[in-house]
């Protein structure tokens, strides 16, 4: 299936070919603007889901647009490499944290919904506030963590999730290309929920992967041609919660197998892959610090040459960026959106990553500038609905004054822990 400005997964034929080789923004009141600041980045260069509640500004806002950053900037940290004869290909990429879909999300698409018109769930002024950033990016990346239901459900939260079918369209809107699948929660409702997630993410023309409908789709890297630049991209996650993978389907949910990833990059880049990526969900819930088992798996994808860049998601609180054997690791985003009922603090905390990828003299390209923008969900009270706000931007908006506190801490937490292996001094800066 062929998008906007991408190729896709490649089939084997394709694929050794290759070796030589939105419709109207949601401008309603409600939708909250968006922001944030900005960063840079040098260099070649266990399950608790639930529910909360209030604490969102009760007047409008409407969607803000601006300027995506100036995507060329060099980090000061960067070695001096000699200028090429023409100027050198770069992509930017954004990925956000988990799309973990409990009852108040559902309940704010509905009230939104009786606003806008847009159906009986509208999940497009949730997203609204971080839509300025995601759409300006080359290529953006959401995590769908729960399979999504039937049209009319029913609908599920916490533990056993099935979602509302109609975010999928939303972030398309918003301005994603692809999600990754991949998490504890892909089979909580059977092999059945994962084909009709797969179903509903290409309706909505999302690229995917991470979860398969076939066996042959599992062999096969997702690579996507991003205005000109080939790009792979990987997802497996630590497990389904105990869930079995459907009988005589194993290969319908790929669990973290390092050595599999590598000859998976491998693979990618022998398909004409210029860029790979690799999306894990791993780590320890609530746990800002890289579990044991995260650093170990980092550190032996790190010796693959064919991998450019590490994310991952899971903890619902934001882990640390850090340069592992040469390689950019984001450990943990952090969620995107969610609505957890827990004492600890930060699940309502995330970041959206945004990586410049630039070419090099020889053909291959490094991460040139990388940037984490702090972002917020707001609660629901039962009649405030929630929204995804980019706190810089938040934080300078008159309308979020009754928020300021808690954007001022989220944004304090968030660069906290991001920093935790000292990514600041390595060239990681703050993006808008």
């Amino acid at each position: 299936m062929q998008r906007r400005r991408w190729a896709v997964r490649l089939s084997p034929i394709v694929a050794a070919c290759a070796l030589v080789s939105c419709t109207s923004d949601d401008t309603s009141p409600e939708a909250a603007p968006s922001s944030s600041s900005q960063v840079t980045s040098g260099s070649d260069l266990s399950s608790g889901e639930q529910t909360g509640s209030p604490g969102e500004p009760s007047d409008s806002a409407s969607e803000s647009s601006s300027e995506p950053p100036d995507k060329t900037t060099e980090p000061s940290q960067s070695p001096t490499e000699p200028e090429p004869d023409s100027d050198p290909r770069e992509i930017t990429a954004v990925m956000s944290g988990d799309v973990l879909l409990h009852e108040g999300l559902w309940e704010t698409a509905r009230i939104d919904a009786t606003r806008t018109g847009r159906g009986s769930m509208d999940f497009r002024p949730l997203f609204a506030p971080m839509r300025p950033v995601v759409s300006a990016a080359d290529v953006a990346i959401c995590h769908m963590e729960t399979p999504v239901a039937p049209k009319g459900g029913p609908f599920y939260g916490y533990p056993s999730f099935s979602s509302p079918p109609a975010v999928l369209p939303a972030l398309e809107k918003t301005g994603f290309d692809v999600c990754t699948t991949a998490s504890n929660h892909s089979i909580d409702q059977g092999f059945e929920g994962l084909t009709r997630t797969i179903d509903g993410l290409e309706a909505a023309d999302l690229e995917h992967t991470g979860t398969y409908a076939t066996k042959a789709d599992s062999r096969e890297p997702l690579i996507m041609d991003v205005d000109g630049v080939k790009v792979g991209l990987i997802s497996q996650t630590y497990g389904t919660n105990g869930i079995p993978l459907p009988e005589g389907k194993p290969w319908s949910v790929p669990i973290i197998d390092p050595d599999e990833i590598k000859q998976m990059a491998a693979k990618a880049k022998d398909q004409g892959a210029e860029i790979v990526m690799v999306a894990l969900h791993w780590g320890l819930e609530y746990t800002h610090e890289p579990s044991y088992d995260q650093v170990a798996v980092a550190e032996e994808l790190a010796e693959s040459p064919d991998i450019n860049l590490i994310f991952g998601h899971h903890a619902h609180v934001v882990q640390p960026y850090d340069k592992v054997g040469g390689t950019w690791v984001v450990y943990g985003l952090g969620n995107a959106v969610a609505q957890q009922d827990t004492a600890v603090e930060g699940v309502y905390d995330g970041n959206t990553a945004r990586v410049t990828f630039r070419e090099r003299p020889n053909g291959s390209f490094r991460v040139s500038l990388l940037e984490y923008i702090p972002t917020m969900i707001t609660r629901f009270d039962g009649s405030s609905p929630m929204r995804w706000l980019n706190v810089s931007r938040a934080l300078e908006d008159p309308r979020y004054t009754g928020l300021r506190d808690l954007l001022a801490a989220t944004h304090d937490r968030v660069s906290a822990a991001v920093n935790l292996e000292n990514a600041f001094a390595r060239g990681v800066v703050e993006g808008e």
